[in-house]
Order: structure tokens, then C-alpha cells, then sequence
């Protein structure tokens, strides 16, 4: 069986190089899968950028990928209900299914998780954008075989979205704002669609994504790049009842806690500058808001694997650029330009 390949291999920030990797013996409950598809993530970018995504630092060489896809090329002699020539989509996460957080159902807050590509843990755990890479088998959820790889990839952001979503509770007939309209705010707006939310407006300081959120949906769009008066008119007349901050700013954080309404929640989505930051914390308090947090997600990847399967929500509407595994470096610096990207993935 292949244990020989590439990989897209983090040094430091900005050297990205795909370089030749080794895997050892396949471990008895484990599956090898050969690489499908992977989606840069906004969290790949950062590490790209800057060898470092929040508090995470990397220290040591780190393959990147978390949304990935494949087919299984052998399986591990204590592993069944997976079979060779089958397509997984792959769950990042590896829960220690014994803590206190996975016993009470909040498994994306295993206090022993490994999540691929990330630099977490010391040492880090290497990612998917590999030609060939090792998952447990419960990582590994079965797709049907016409089912592109991109889709199945993509099941690992949305469901991102969905934890978040439902992380602000009941949201049928309300109206939500989002800020930042890239992939994690565009899926979030059609998990929120999907939700029946009463409506969605995207919030943006650039006019690429926010054209892209209006021909998927949107019911309205605020471009901060031309100043904050239609934002602000917006939530004078009518305050949103739920918030999204997704951008990973300071500034999206105060104005989600600034435009929503008086009783309204809150929810941080997005990874911000690692450190303290400053909050308009009086208002948190004066307006009596539910400030909610959302990480990864737990049981939701099966259900976003659902939605994709079954055609509910299509996330290769948000694909704008394939590149190949090869060209891991142009891919990212593509993904970078928000002028002419919103999803990038790697293929094969």
C-alpha cells in the first residue's frame, strides 16, 4: 500500500513548500486515505501569513488542512465498517471520547483533542493537504461515490456554521447580521436560510464578497469601506435580534454588541488577534446581551455531511478556484486576494 507522497508543508510565515513526506505502518485503528480535495481555510491563511492563527503558534513544521476529503486505500486490522475504495469525508477533530466534555455531549471541547492541522498541541498534529494521509476511523464518514470530493470537503466549514448557528439559539423569523462575508459568513448565511431565519445581512469592508453574498441570498448588504452610516441607520431603525461576528476583528466585535438589539445575543465566530483586546463591555451589560462563544463543532459534521449529501445547501456554490496539491504556494496566495476569491480548494 502507498505510504509515500506529498504534502503541503508550513516553515515559517510565507514558506509554504509541498515537499516529499514518508507515513510509517498503518496502526491497527487507523485508515489511510488518499487525498480528494482539501478547502484552504481562513485559519490556513493565517498560519500561512503569519506561522500563527490566534494563540496558536507553530514551532515546528506543520502539514496544513482540515477540510479534506479522499478515499480510503487500506484500513487498519482492528478497524471495520470502512472498506478500500470508499469515499470519506474526514472530520478533523480526534476526540478522546473520555473527558468531562465528551461525556456531557460538547465533544469540541475535549480537553485531549487533536485537530488536523493545527498547531494547538506541542507536538502538532499534521494536517490533510497531503496525497496521502492517516485518520482514525471514526473520523472518517462515508459519501457517496458521485459526490465530489470538493462537497465533501467542504462539510467540515459548514459545519463550523451550523455549531454557531445554533450556538444563538432560536433563530426561525429573526433577523441576524453577520460581519464578514467570507466562506465562514457566507455559510453561515445559508445555514441560517436553511434555519429559516427572518433575514440576513452581510457586513463587509470589501465589495468582491459582499456581491457574492447578494447572488447567494442575502437579503441585505452594508459596505463599510464607504463608512459606517447605512450600518448604523440600519440598527436605528429596526436593531438586529442576533449577531455574527465572523471577520476575527476588534472592530466587527464592537459593532455586532453595537447594532443588535436591547435583550439580543451575540455570537463570536471568528479567531481574533491572539492577546487582550478591548470590548465594549458596558454595553454588553446596559443592553443586558447574551455574549456567546462557538468552537469548531461537535456532532454537527455528520449533519452538515447530511445537508451536502441530500443537495439541502450546496457549498460548491462558494468554490471560485481549484488549484492541485502541487501548487499548494499560488493556491494560498489566491485565497489571499479577496478581490477575486472566496472559496479555493486543492484537488488531486
Amino acid at each position: 500500500m502507498s505510504n509515500t507522497g506529498i504534502a503541503a508543508t508550513l516553515f515559517g510565515a510565507e514558506d509554504l513548500r509541498v515537499v516529499d513526506v514518508e507515513l510509517g505502518e498503518l496502526e491497527p485503528n487507523m485508515v489511510r486515505v488518499r487525498f480528494g480535495a482539501g478547502g484552504i481555510c481562513g485559519s490556513d491563511m493565517h498560519y500561512f501569513r503569519h506561522a500563527r492563527t490566534g494563540d496558536f503558534v507553530v514551532t515546528s513544521p506543520l502539514i496544513l488542512g482540515h477540510e479534506v476529503a479522499g478515499e480510503i486505500i487500506e484500513t487498519g486490522s482492528n478497524v471495520s465498517g470502512l472498506a478500500v475504495g470508499e469515499r470519506v469525508a474526514v472530520n478533523p477533530s480526534r476526540w478522546c471520547e473520555r473527558c468531562v466534555y465528551c461525556h456531557e455531549g460538547r465533544a469540541n471541547l475535549c480537553e485531549n483533542i487533536y485537530f488536523m492541522g493545527s498547531a494547538s498541541k506541542t507536538p502538532h498534529m499534521q494536517g490533510g493537504f497531503a496525497s496521502v494521509f492517516d485518520a482514525t476511523a471514526a473520523q472518517c464518514v462515508r459519501v457517496p461515490a458521485d459526490l465530489p470530493f470538493e462537497a465533501a470537503a467542504l462539510a467540515e466549514p459548514l459545519a463550523v456554521c451550523l455549531h454557531a448557528v445554533r450556538r444563538a439559539g432560536h433563530v426561525k423569523g429573526f433577523s441576524t447580521i453577520v460581519f464578514g462575508a467570507g466562506p465562514i459568513g457566507l455559510l453561515t448565511m445559508l445555514a441560517l436560510k436553511h434555519a429559516d431565519a427572518g433575514s440576513v445581512t452581510m457586513v463587509d469592508v470589501a465589495a468582491a464578497p459582499l456581491k457574492f453574498a447578494e447572488e447567494l441570498g442575502a437579503d441585505q448588504i452594508v459596505d463599510l469601506s464607504q463608512g459606517e452610516d447605512q450600518l448604523t441607520q440600519l440598527a436605528a431603525v429596526t436593531p438586529f435580534d442576533i449577531a455574527f461576528e465572523i471577520s476575527g476583528t476588534a472592530a466587527g466585535l464592537a459593532s455586532a454588541i453595537r447594532t443588535v438589539r436591547r435583550g439580543g445575543t451575540v455570537v463570536q465566530v471568528g479567531n481574533l488577534a491572539g492577546g487582550t483586546i478591548p470590548v465594549p463591555a458596558n454595553a454588553v451589560m446596559a443592553k443586558e446581551l447574551d455574549l456567546v462563544g462557538t468552537f469548531r463543532f461537535g456532532e454537527e459534521f455528520f449533519e452538515a455531511v447530511e445537508l451536502i449529501v441530500e443537495g439541502k445547501i450546496d457549498v460548491l456554490r462558494l468554490v471560485t478556484g481549484k488549484y492541485k496539491l502541487s501548487e499548494a504556494p499560488e493556491a494560498f496566495r489566491t485565497a489571499l486576494d479577496r478581490s477575486r476569491s472566496v472559496k479555493v480548494v486543492l484537488t488531486a
